[in-house]
């Protein structure tokens, strides 16, 4: 089925898209496979460091990670493919963006409405507290040897606002995904895997509730078998061309 004959499955007067994102949509970004770019991390996997033991256990070496890997971010752009997330948006066409990603590029972009469902890792936050900060500036990035502390709890390290491997994701988080799942006539899948629990459900639960379910990835995923269409190709160059399809079917144009 061609995605002409799939969009006249849906009023043009009531277009409503969720988009769920994976790492995929931000390789055009400018950010290099992190274990290729710093040699002093090959001896090290995230499920050494990302974790609530290893903070516990040497918060020093976390941070060092964390600060590495915050200074390749700093010099990362949004991509097209984040920005005609974007347009979609002020188009009025978009419900909103669930992403899996931490980088922070859909709200650089211009995005207002995320579900970053494993946090942000350009803000800190306490422990112990509702103390959040910024994270992403050169400076803090280049402070390896300092551990920083909470301005509100005494000698409380703050953490990366990331979710941890063998933490559950926040229950507004997902709740809110769902919420915006089961309300959208059109999903996304953009860059995903789709094995990934429990966000590769969502597409499941939008697909049984008659959603039109387009997945944009390099090559078949999990979630292939389930939607609608497949368009294979780099996600900055396929989901421009979707977004600009789509809005002037929106608008009721022919061209």
């Amino acid at each position: 089925m061609d995605l002409d004959t799939i969009l006249h499955r849906v009023e043009a007067s009531d277009i409503r898209i969720v988009s769920i994102v994976g790492s995929g949509i931000s390789k055009a970004s400018g950010m290099p496979t992190f274990r290729g770019k710093d040699g002093l991390w090959n001896n090290y996997r995230a499920t050494d460091l990302a974790t609530p033991y290893a903070f516990k256990n040497d918060p020093r070496l976390v941070w060092e990670w964390y600060r590495a890997r915050m200074r390749i971010l700093l010099d990362a752009k949004p991509n097209p493919a984040h920005n005609a997330l974007t347009l979609l948006e002020k188009e009025k066409l978009s419900i909103g963006i669930i992403t899996q990603n931490v980088d922070g590029l859909h709200e650089i972009a211009g995005s207002k409405e995320i579900v970053e469902m494993h946090g942000r890792i350009r803000y800190a936050r306490c422990p112990s507290c509702n103390h959040y900060e910024r994270w992403d500036s050169k400076e803090k990035a280049e402070k390896n040897s300092d551990l920083p502390y909470c301005p509100n709890c005494s000698n409380q390290i703050i953490r990366p606002d990331v979710v941890w491997f063998g933490e559950p994701l926040a229950n507004e988080r997902w709740n809110k995904a769902v919420e915006w799942t089961l309300n959208a006539n059109i999903v996304l899948v953009i860059g995903t895997s789709g094995v990934v629990v429990p966000v590769s459900s969502l597409p499941v639960f939008a697909k049984e509730r008659n959603a039109i379910v387009i997945e944009f990835n390099i090559e078949e995923t999990p979630i292939s078998s389930i939607s609608d269409l497949s368009i294979f190709g780099p996600c900055e160059k396929t989901l421009p061309e979707f977004a600009e399809k789509i809005i002037k079917y929106s608008r009721g144009s022919n061209d």
